[in-house]
């Protein structure tokens, strides 16, 4: 009984496939008919770990996420996709939304995603066993460096453990980026900036925990963000105590 229904199957396939060629071959000269298909394959390909990008639509960033992604996954098993999308849908929170999405993967999965109108920022994983090879707190904390920490502790703690906990939460990588001023028409660029910086960030701790060597890893490129984002910072804070004390300096010369 199996072996004449196979043999029907197959006819059928090769119908269908015949008839398909036929009536694209009738629209489509052959030429478009391949860059048509060569598309299909590699907008899905590359859409495998930017798995979702209603914000940026560049092909260089997504080239570049996809490679790094790629050879993560190949050496250590994880995939790590990242999502962008413009605004949460029904009033969902991002870890709602996330968990949801999160259905689709059955491999070890991370989730980093990005809501621009409600300027949220998450990273979920698919196993609370994963978060073991990256720092979450640190990817997401809204803060660069240890001075910066350190400040904000003194001026906005009000116990002992507040300070300890805002002191000691710094490194971010995604947040200082996005909360930096943009110019007009350098949005996009901030967007994919912050959210490419993270994402290096997250794979590259996942490699070292690994003892794995990523040939795709952009560390250097990281420091040197994150150092112009220190500079700025510090640079207001300087500019902040200069003004601040010549505006002590000419309310006394104004009382003499």
């Amino acid at each position: 009984m199996l072996w004449p229904l196979t043999h029907f199957l197959l006819w059928l396939v090769q119908i269908t496939f015949i008839l398909v060629r036929k009536i694209s071959l009738k629209f489509f000269n052959r030429g478009l008919l391949a860059l048509l298909i060569l598309s299909y394959f590699q907008s899905n390909l590359l859409a495998e770990y930017l798995y979702k990008d209603d914000v940026i639509s560049n092909p260089k960033f997504t080239k570049d996420i996809d490679k790094l992604g790629r050879e993560l996954y190949e050496k250590t098993g994880i995939a790590l996709r990242l999502v962008m999308i413009k605004k949460l849908p029904n009033n969902e929170t991002i870890v709602e939304f996330e968990k949801e999405l999160m259905k689709n993967f059955h491999e070890p999965t991370i989730l980093l995603t990005f809501a621009e109108l409600d300027s949220k920022v998450d990273i979920l994983a698919s196993d609370r066993s994963l978060y073991e090879y990256f720092n979450k707190k640190q990817v997401l904390s809204p803060v660069a460096s240890p001075i910066q920490a350190m400040i904000m502790a003194i001026f906005y703690s009000n116990s002992l453990d507040s300070f300890v906990e805002t002191a000691t939460n710094y490194g971010g990588t995604i947040i200082p980026l996005l909360a930096g001023k943009a110019k007009q028409g350098e949005l996009l660029g901030k967007y994919s900036a912050s959210m490419f910086n993270g994402y290096a960030d997250i794979a590259e701790q996942i490699a070292q925990t690994k003892n794995v060597v990523l040939k795709n890893a952009v560390g250097n490129v990281n420091k040197i963000t994150i150092t112009v984002v220190k500079v700025i910072f510090y640079g207001i804070i300087i500019i902040s105590i200069i003004t601040y004390i010549r505006r002590k300096f000419s309310y006394r010369k104004e009382k003499r």
